[in-house]
């Protein structure tokens, strides 16, 4: 048997080693990965209990905000509140040809405010309770009535 140099016994012996390894640990199933404890009980929904809502009832309030010259205004701000109420629950800008959409809940009274700073605030009424649509066009005006 003709003779092997040293480095060479070495590296085939790591071979041989790394692949009688790579075989035993084959025949292996992996470890199963670690359990999630579940505040859940048995037989209950995992999901974190938020409400399934649909949109198909919703009431449609969209629009368009020109400026005092009559060109399009975008980066208007609007926000939505229902009637008589203080809190503000819907908020939106209009895009980059000053239009606008948001969606509330059928069924109500709202007030739509539109702000741009340097300008005076308008506020129009929604009647939500009858149709699923409500068109809107606001002319901003300049404090004074300046144009």
């Amino acid at each position: 048997m003709p003779r092997v140099p040293g480095f060479l016994r070495s590296a085939i012996t790591l071979t041989v080693f790394l692949g009688l390894a790579l075989l035993a640990r084959a025949g292996q199933q992996p470890p199963d990965p670690p359990q999630q404890q579940s505040s859940t009980p048995a037989g209950s929904s995992s999901s974190k209990s938020k409400p399934h809502y649909s949109h198909a009832n919703d009431f449609l309030v969209r629009g368009t905000v020109y400026n005092e010259k009559a060109l399009s205004f975008p980066g208007a701000q609007l926000r939505i509140r229902r009637s008589g109420e203080k809190k503000f629950r819907w908020e939106s800008y209009t895009n980059s040809r000053g239009e606008f959409a948001m969606r509330v809940p059928q069924g109500a009274d709202y007030e739509l405010v539109v702000h741009v700073k340097g300008y005076v605030d308008q506020a129009r009424p929604i009647n939500a309770k009858e149709g699923n649509d409500g068109s809107f066009i606001f002319r901003m005006e300049l404090p004074g009535g300046k144009s």
